[in-house]
């Protein structure tokens, strides 16, 4: 959700009412609610021709849209069974439905990262690795900060190597997680996992850490850790942007944010950014970053994570490529 969405929703959250706003929030994520949450917490005054602003641009989203079906999980799973019968239906509904028997571990969504951990400090990494992969990376990567490291290295080597998750690889997990799976009689399967999502997680974790990790991968599985590396994308690689990315993303960015992420970048990746900027706005920019004081790294790596999370929806959106294009790009 990018700031201005976060800005609108709120404005559109308040003025329908406590009651109306509760009724929306239990429908959105606990990123979404927080992230939502804050906005509203920071908001004291809003403008009445803001508000006015904010319902057409409401009015004019939703006149755009149709609900054909009131709950289409259960008419995919309806209209297959009718097309496939039982056996052959279960397997595609799991394919398009993942996650329907997670329930346990969709609470832990709602945790701190330190929670989760002290739930998960004495499980087996095997069972960590297939709760981790149920997560958003960033949740994810802060559960595994909590943990040693030699726990963190064999976690995240089982993400990697992670090709599904069968039911019974999750069950010893019932007495804490309430109940991870709904049961039944057919092998079920998710395809979570993998090395995109080890690649994800660790670049979460910060440059430290990052390193120890891939360092722990390449001595069990050398090709592995290639793998996982060249799946990653960090906040330097962002010089390897064609000029078109590189301007649709500035475009997404506030200035004070992009200052302070710049303040530990590349020399390089400093001059495509200002090189892909007016050059009224280059001189601000260079400006403002020779007067810029020393800052803390956790400050700077902070703004790095966040433009890299508008970096990814850009590229899963479709409106930029991540490294160079092909097989290999970041998406």
């Amino acid at each position: 959700m990018e700031e201005q969405g976060l800005t609108d929703s709120a404005v559109f959250l308040m003025s329908l009412g406590e009651e109306e706003a509760a009724e929306v929030f239990k429908h959105l994520s606990p990123k979404e609610v927080q992230r939502l949450g804050e906005t509203i917490a920071r908001t004291r005054t809003v403008t009445r021709e803001k508000v006015e602003e904010v319902m057409l641009k409401f009015t004019e989203v939703a006149s755009r849209q149709s609900l054909l079906v009131s709950d289409t999980g259960d008419y995919v799973k309806s209209v297959l069974r009718r097309a496939l019968g039982e056996d052959k239906a279960t397997l595609l509904i799991d394919r398009i439905l993942q996650g329907g028997d997670v329930s346990g571990i969709e609470s832990l969504k709602w945790m701190d990262p330190l929670s989760v951990a002290e739930l998960l400090r004495n499980e087996h990494p095997q069972i960590v690795a297939a709760i981790l992969v149920h997560l958003d990376s960033e949740q994810a990567a802060g559960v595994l900060k909590q943990l040693t490291e030699r726990q963190r290295n064999e976690v995240l080597l089982r993400v990697a190597t992670l090709e599904g998750i069968q039911p019974t690889a999750l069950k010893d997990l019932n007495e804490v997680l309430f109940k991870v799976l709904a049961g039944g009689d057919k092998v079920r399967k998710s395809s979570l996992g993998g090395v995109k999502a080890a690649a994800e997680i660790i670049n979460f974790l910060g440059a430290n850490i990052e390193g120890t990790v891939i360092e722990s991968i390449r001595g069990h599985d050398a090709d592995l850790a290639q793998k996982i590396t060249d799946k990653m994308f960090v906040f330097d690689d962002l010089q390897n942007l064609d000029n078109k990315s590189m301007q649709m993303l500035l475009k997404e960015v506030a200035s004070d944010s992009l200052i302070v992420a710049l303040k530990g970048a590349a020399p390089e990746l400093k001059d495509k950014v200002l090189a892909n900027m007016s050059s009224r706005a280059a001189e601000t920019m260079r400006e403002d970053l020779e007067s810029r004081g020393p800052m803390r790294l956790s400050e700077v790596e902070a703004q790095q994570k966040e433009i890299l999370k508008v970096v990814r929806r850009l590229s899963e959106e479709g409106q930029i490529v991540l490294g160079g294009g092909g097989d290999d790009a970041f998406v």
